[in-house]
């Protein structure tokens, strides 16, 4: 992974979800009514799972998703 990569971690993705699609549109007029608005967000990301999987579905997270083929090996690690 390079590093520096947001687009492939998917923490990142939820971040996005609060800051940019739901709070950073909102105008808020004191630090409490900021407070409820992220809270809200994180909330209906909770409470909405098929969001969060909605994350995984993208390309750039396809590699969590994917049979990892290549990362299995037929014989047993040898210590």
């Amino acid at each position: 992974m390079p590093p520096y990569s947001p687009e492939l971690n998917p923490d990142e993705w939820v971040w996005k979800n609060i800051k940019h699609d739901r709070v950073g549109r909102a105008v808020v007029r004191s630090v409490e009514e900021l407070t409820d608005r992220i809270e809200r967000a994180v909330d209906r990301l909770q409470a909405t799972p098929e969001i969060v999987r909605s994350f995984f579905r993208d390309r750039d997270l396809l590699y969590i998703t994917s049979p990892a083929t290549e990362l299995r090996s037929s014989s047993p690690v040898s210590a």
